[in-house]
């Protein structure tokens, strides 16, 4: 392979990997008889698929020269480190012989703004469209589109890409201006109005024609930088359930703020990443995608940045005593989803296990409930731990984060706060 290609490699790769919004496919693809590769269900850059396999993703950069002056980016416009520029068939062929070599199974590809937006767009379409097109090239692709980029290209992007994303980075649009002045909302939104748009458009067309092409079948994403500015958790979290009320947003990424501009004296002088917020945040998503919760009830006036110590639903528990404890064999399946220790899958298994019985802490403990913290806010017929009524919520909260210098039995943790 080409030496120069290969530095550039090397540059563009370091370039992109403070982007974290490449994490699952969220489409299935099979191999076709004159095609290479195929797309499988939920696979992403060094994770795992469904089925237990290992998928690797390019994750590139076309460019990282800028037009943009970004204070929180790495690639800013007036920041001195190396620069390096793909053409569109260095990239592809890139691409190819890495697949080939079984180097990767699939494409995250983003880049800089260079004279345009449309320019730039125009560039990375031709990427995959080669990829598709010339190459027949099956395998998953995710492509990151351009703020202000215009809806043709956009409608063009999603005939060949599996996921779109167009990422908001800082989520008041005020704070974005004074971090990002080339930037604003309306660039940002547009295009993700575009992908929506294309997308039901596809759906709807095949409903009338089956073998109509599909539009980016993986919806699209967006990300969001955490502790850059001065927003709370709340403003995050309403932004993040307001876009996932549009019916093709898959997920809204968090990456904690990484102080590579530390010169800017717009930026928080942070000396690491806020990792553990980043980490509740995520926690906080998956509260309102799959557990029916409201943004107000985990974050709201009077708490309007998560706890650092305890997660969310836990936190949503300790501030609500009133709804606990809950009885398991006969709560409903959506007060089953707000008991800390209690899961998804668990909560379904706990309802269909107790039409054959009643459940007790053997049983719950099979069912994979997490006793440590459900104790204390249920109720079953042979389980003898003191509830959040008779401990009180700090007590509660005390044992669940305490951590004993020494291996201590948990009952006289227990004693030690009725005395």
């Amino acid at each position: 392979m080409n030496a120069n290609v290969l530095e550039k490699l090397k540059v563009l790769a370091e370039s992109a990997k403070y982007d974290v919004s490449c994490a699952s496919s969220g489409t299935s693809r099979s191999s076709k008889k004159g095609e290479i590769g195929s797309a499988a269900g939920w696979g992403i850059c060094h994770s795992f698929a469904e089925d237990g396999r290992c998928i690797a993703l390019l994750k590139i950069m076309l460019t990282n020269n800028c037009m943009y002056d970004c204070a929180y980016c790495i690639n800013r416009r007036s920041n001195d480190i190396p620069r390096a520029t793909l053409s569109v068939s260095e990239l592809v062929d890139l691409t190819i012989e890495f697949y080939k070599r079984n180097y990767i199974e699939g494409l995250f590809l983003s880049s800089g703004v260079v004279r345009s937006p449309d320019y730039t767009m125009e560039r990375l379409v031709r990427v995959i469209k080669d990829l598709r097109l010339v190459h027949r090239f099956n395998g998953y692709i995710h492509m990151k589109s351009i703020p202000g980029s215009s809806q043709e290209l956009v409608n063009e992007a999603g005939m060949y890409a599996d996921r779109l994303s167009v990422n908001i980075e800082i989520p008041n649009e005020t704070s974005l201006k004074i971090l990002a002045p080339d930037k604003d909302f309306q660039s940002v939104f547009s295009p993700m109005r575009y992908i929506q748009q294309g997308v039901l458009q596809s759906k709807e067309e095949r409903r009338k024609f089956r073998h109509a092409p599909r539009f980016a079948p993986a919806g699209q994403s967006t990300q969001m930088i955490v502790g850059a500015t001065a927003d709370t958790d709340k403003d995050i979290l309403r932004l993040s359930s307001a876009l996932y009320q549009r019916p093709t947003m898959k997920r809204v990424y968090y990456s904690g703020f990484i102080p590579v501009n530390s010169y800017d004296n717009r930026l928080p002088a942070l000396k690491q990443p806020p990792l553990v917020r980043e980490n509740r945040l995520y926690q906080a998503d998956w509260l309102l995608r799959f557990y029916e919760f409201k943004v107000d009830e985990i974050v709201n006036d009077a708490y309007p940045d998560l706890d650092l110590e305890v997660d969310p639903k836990l936190s949503w528990a300790l501030r609500n005593p009133q709804h606990f404890p809950v009885d398991i064999n006969r709560a409903d399946y959506e007060m089953l989803l707000r008991v800390p220790g209690i899961g998804v899958k668990s909560a379904k298994l706990i309802v269909t296990s107790r039409r054959y019985g009643r459940l007790g802490s053997l049983q719950l403990k099979k069912i994979g409930v997490v006793m440590k913290k459900a104790q204390y806010f249920i109720t079953c017929h042979e389980l003898g731990i003191r509830t959040i009524q008779e401990l009180t919520p700090q007590n509660v909260r005390d044992l669940l984060i305490r951590k004993p210098a020494r291996k201590t039995d948990h009952r006289q943790l227990i004693l030690q706060f009725e005395d």
